[in-house]
């Protein structure tokens, strides 16, 4: 690849990230939520009997840390309760509640006009072909950071 196309992708690319996440923020805080919350207590709300902080950070990809300072930040909100696992004192269970999960249809809600928003305007074949590429670069990407193909985001 050129120089001029390398930095014709890296702008593209970089910029398409700030702007879509900027877009999803805005969105989001409607909700009294941030980017990445959103993904957080979705993937919650999967799991009717809850989740470890472990395989939740597992499940999205992150460190442990991360998520718990994730739910530390989201903890004010009420959108999930933590439990005691019955089998191992040392670990704890996080298990959305119901106002977590009467979010969720307005989180999923939000996606769909970000998608929208970002794609709609292109014509479906044309669409295809750029979800095509970017799952493709995401998957080499994927590979270079050493991410689980299975991790949220």
């Amino acid at each position: 690849m050129e120089a001029s196309e390398a930095r014709r992708v890296n702008r593209a690319l970089n910029k398409t990230s700030q702007l879509y996440r900027a877009a999803k923020a805005r969105r989001l805080a409607a909700l009294g939520l941030h980017p990445g919350q959103d993904v957080l207590l979705w993937v919650l709300a999967q799991e009717p009997d809850g989740m470890t902080v472990s395989r939740l950070a597992a499940t999205l990809g992150i460190e442990q840390p991360t998520a718990t300072r994730s739910l530390a930040r989201l903890e004010p909100g009420g959108w999930f309760r933590r439990e005691p696992v019955p089998t191992d004192r040392r670990q704890v269970r996080v298990v959305v509640t119901e106002a977590g999960r009467r979010l969720v249809p307005d989180i999923e809600r939000t996606w769909a006009e970000l998608a929208e928003l970002t794609m709609g305007a292109v014509d479906p074949e044309r669409r295809e072909i750029a979800l095509a590429v970017l799952e493709e670069a995401n998957e080499r990407l994927r590979e270079v950071v050493g991410e689980d193909p299975l991790a949220q985001g």
